[in-house]
């Protein structure tokens, strides 16, 4: 269990049988009365973020989270499987449980996955940037480089992202996997 005065940004606590991690964190001491723990906390299960207010004397559930790196196999379907690399247990997890992660996958790429009670409710990838092929756009407009112009693109995955003008069909660029947003250009031979 924990105390109101150990919560910090980060902290990962159970309220309600539900994981929330703390996502931003304020210590208020009143004129008088007892000090307060004003945090914002988001829901590790449904992403929602609320406001929670703790006063010293409450007592804070851990939960029951474990965190393992994992490297993706292969895809079976709607199915993505990956293989612990110590202990070689294969887990699946099917396209709900990936949400946006599954475009980004690559062959041995490394993920973190993050278990509460035995199931998968989070994933993320070890290294924040992926670099992927597009397979298809339209070419940029010449002259329409005045502001920071940018076009669809579609990745080797089918998944759509956008790109500034000067990308072609062909060319390799790097993925942010936090934001699923176009980072740079790559030279790749």
């Amino acid at each position: 269990m924990y105390t109101a005065s150990d919560l910090r940004k980060g902290l990962k606590i159970e309220l309600d049988g539900y994981p929330y991690e703390v996502t931003e964190y304020n210590f208020v001491k009143p004129g008088k009365g007892q000090a307060m723990y004003k945090c914002r906390i988001k829901n590790l299960l449904t992403q929602t973020t609320q406001d929670r207010t703790f006063r010293e004397v409450d007592s804070i559930g851990k939960p029951d989270l474990e965190q393992r790196n994992v490297r993706f196999s292969y895809e079976d379907g709607q199915h993505y499987v990956f293989t612990d690399p110590k202990t070689y247990e294969e887990f699946s997890l099917n396209a709900k449980d990936l949400g946006e992660a599954r475009y980004f996958l690559t062959d041995d790429i490394e993920v973190s996955l993050l278990f509460h009670n035995g199931a998968v409710i989070g994933v993320e990838f070890v290294k924040p940037f992926v670099e992927k092929q597009i397979v298809e756009t339209e070419p940029g407009v010449r002259g329409d480089t005045a502001t920071n112009v940018t076009k669809p693109a579609k990745i080797d995955s089918g998944h759509e992202i956008r790109v500034p003008l000067f990308i072609s069909q062909g060319d390799w660029v790097r993925i942010d996997t936090r934001t699923g947003e176009y980072a740079e250009r790559v030279a790749r031979r």
